[in-house]
């Protein structure tokens, strides 16, 4: 499957660079970094070029992850159906100070089990669903999410080739 969007973790010890959203979709909430592909622009070719851009990181494809794919029901209002999902691992002594504005939102290192907390209502609802198995299964996922409107009503995990 091939879709629009492109999402992406980039991890520092026990954090995760995260973006809090100035504009739609999750706007006003804690987000991994990521985009829209460009007509004829590969998914990873799109995550690097959206890391790049929102955070100026600069990146292999060698240091990114497929890590599968997430979808969603027509509930959640988004011009696409689902997006690649991708994780970076950086090492421990990776300089990044934050937070740091930027035209997209506001950037900050989180920490991993705030993050994963399903009661923390400023992360985007789904994002504690999978970020474990983002981090630490070398497996690829299809995460299906399930929306009431703006209400996360389940995510359904299915092996992803």
């Amino acid at each position: 499957m091939e879709f629009i969007y492109t999402l992406a973790f980039i991890k520092r010890n026990d954090e995760i660079l995260m973006i809090n959203r100035y504009k739609q979709p999750w706007k006003g909430m804690w987000n991994g970094i990521g985009g829209k592909r460009l007509k004829d622009e590969s998914a990873i070719d799109c995550i690097l070029r959206e890391i790049k851009e929102e955070s100026n990181i600069e990146l292999s494809i060698s240091q990114i992850h497929d890590k599968g794919i997430v979808t969603w029901n027509d509930d959640f209002q988004a011009e696409s159906s689902g997006l690649h999902i991708f994780f970076v691992e950086v090492s421990n002594d990776f300089l990044y100070p934050s937070p740091i504005e930027t035209d997209e939102g506001i950037l900050a290192w989180k920490k991993i089990d705030w993050l994963s907390d399903k009661d923390n209502l400023g992360v985007a609802y789904n994002i504690p669903f999978f970020i474990h198995e983002i981090i630490h299964d070398m497996k690829k996922y299809h995460y299906h999410c399930v929306f009431s409107g703006n209400q996360l009503l389940e995510v359904r995990k299915t092996k992803h080739e």
